[in-house]
C-alpha cells in the first residue's frame, strides 16, 4: 500500500441500520425499528471485509440497540482488531435530550456494547455529531461514566451540527479537573469558515479531487482527518423509505459511489484507530458557551 503522506489518520464507522439515520427520525422512530428488515450485520461485515484487504483497523461507534440485538456482531468487530465505540442507544440527538435522558440513553448503550463485547469502551460519538453550544453539558456526563475519547465536534456550521470556532487538531477538553480526548471532524478554513472535506455524505457529493485536495491541505498543517461513514452508506440495495425530499436527497444519493473512494482515499493515506492516534501530543482547552458561540480558553502548561 502506497501512502502519499506520513501523518496518522483515522477511519472511524458508526454502526447503525439505514433507518436509524437522522433523516428519518419523524418518519421511523425507535418505538417502529423492530419492523424493519435489518441490513446492518450483512453491511457491517462488508465493512470488515473492505478494511481487512487494506489491511486496516478502524474505531467502530455501535449503536446500544445494535449491540443489544446482535452481539455477535459486536465481538466480530472486536475480533477482526477493531476498537469499539459507543454510538448512542437510540440515535437520539443530544441537544433533542434533557441531561437525564442523555446520561440514560448512554449508560444503557454502554452496558449493551461491553455486554456483547466482554470488555471496556471508552470512546464516544454522538449521533450527528450533536453536542453543540446547546449541548455542552453532555462532555460532563461522558466523563462521569467514564468515557476519556469524544469524536463528536465538527469545526463548522450546519443547521444540525457543529461548533464553527472548534480546533481542528486533536485537544483535550478539561472539565473539573478531568480531561476528555476530543477528536474534531475534518474540516479546512476556507475565509473563516470551517468547510467539511470527506466523511459521510462529503464523501460521497465531494468530488474526489476536492476531498483529496482538501485532504491534503489538513496534513500539511499537521491536522489528523478523522474519516467517517456507516455500514449503509455501502448498501445501494436497501429499502427506499419515504421522506422529505432534502433528507432523502442527502440520504440516497452517491451511495453507488462510496466504497470505491473509501478505496481511493484509505489506500492514499495512513489511516489506524483513534486509539493509535491517543498518543499524540494535544493542547487542553476549557469550553464556556457564550449564547451561540463556544469560547475556547487554550491552557498553557507550567
Amino acid at each position: 500500500m502506497t501512502h502519499l503522506h506520513g501523518a496518522r489518520n483515522a477511519v472511524t464507522v458508526d454502526v447503525e441500520d439505514y433507518f436509524h439515520a437522522s433523516a428519518f427520525g419523524k418518519i421511523a422512530p425507535p418505538a417502529s425499528w423492530d419492523r424493519y428488515p435489518s441490513r446492518v450485520e450483512l453491511n457491517t461485515r462488508r465493512v470488515i471485509d473492505l478494511l481487512a484487504g487494506l489491511e486496516l483497523r478502524a474505531t467502530f461507534f455501535v449503536l446500544g440497540w445494535v449491540a443489544q440485538r446482535f452481539p455477535a456482531l459486536v465481538r466480530e468487530i472486536r475480533a477482526a482488531g477493531h476498537q469499539l465505540g459507543c454510538h448512542s442507544y437510540a440515535h437520539r440527538l443530544a441537544y433533542e435530550m434533557t441531561p437525564a435522558e442523555f446520561r440514560h440513553d448512554t449508560r444503557r448503550a454502554l452496558m449493551a456494547i461491553e455486554d456483547a463485547a466482554g470488555s471496556a469502551v471508552r470512546a464516544y460519538r454522538a449521533p450527528t455529531f450533536s453536542i453543540t453550544h446547546r449541548s455542552l453539558w453532555a462532555l460532563d456526563i461522558l466523563l462521569e461514566l467514564g468515557f476519556t475519547i469524544d469524536s463528536s465536534i465538527f469545526p463548522t456550521r450546519n443547521h444540525l451540527y457543529g461548533i464553527p470556532r472548534a480546533p481542528r487538531r486533536p485537544f483535550r477538553i478539561r472539565i473539573q479537573g478531568a480531561e476528555l480526548l476530543e477528536f474534531p471532524l475534518p474540516a479546512v478554513r476556507i475565509a473563516g469558515c470551517g468547510v467539511p472535506v470527506t466523511g459521510g455524505v462529503y464523501l460521497r457529493l465531494w468530488p474526489t479531487g476536492v476531498q483529496f485536495m482538501g485532504v491534503k491541505r489538513m496534513l500539511k498543517r499537521s491536522e489528523p482527518v478523522i474519516m467517517y461513514f456507516h455500514p449503509w452508506e455501502l448498501d445501494t440495495d436497501q429499502p427506499r423509505l419515504a421522506s422529505p425530499m432534502g433528507p432523502k436527497f442527502y440520504h440516497y444519493a452517491g451511495l453507488n459511489r462510496t466504497e470505491a473512494r473509501l478505496r481511493r482515499l484509505l489506500s492514499a493515506f495512513c489511516f489506524g484507530t483513534l486509539q493509535e492516534l491517543a498518543a499524540i501530543p494535544a493542547p487542553v482547552y476549557t469550553l464556556a458557551a457564550r449564547g451561540a458561540n463556544v469560547l475556547f480558553t487554550r491552557l498553557v502548561s507550567p
